[in-house]
């Protein structure tokens, strides 16, 4: 069983960039397929970025295409979400999610396990 840890949201202004990070506790990250998710205040849980085992395939939410950025580093077992233009939609908590069998989870109900979540608050 892995557990994921995010860590690296706050607050920042509009037009501004945070990275997060995921890291594995429990057993290596480098077999799970690992993806982000966010929910805002009142909405429902939705994808926005995820990652292949292997590093090698990523897709995105159309509302991050070109804003966000996911890779990952097996050796250091951690995924990390590079978001730069943010926009005050974008607020939200922000969760890291891992699927087994090296498949990347695409919607709330193919998880496996999930973080705890941080939060991301952009102010305009």
């Amino acid at each position: 069983q892995v557990q994921p840890v995010e860590s690296g949201g706050g607050l920042v202004q509009a037009g501004g960039s945070l990275r997060l990070s995921c890291a594995a506790s429990g057993r290596t990250f480098s077999s799970y397929g690992v993806g982000w998710f966010r929910q805002a205040p009142g909405k429902e849980r939705e994808f926005v970025a995820r990652i292949s085992w292997s590093g090698g395939r990523a897709d995105y939410a159309d509302f991050v295409k070109g804003r966000f950025t996911i890779s990952r580093d097996n050796a250091e077992n951690t995924v990390y979400l590079q978001m730069n233009t943010l926009k005050p939609e974008d607020t939200a908590v922000y969760y890291c999610a891992a699927k087994g069998y090296g498949r990347s989870p695409a919607t709330p109900n193919e998880v496996d396990y999930w973080g705890q979540g941080t939060q991301v608050t952009v102010s305009s």
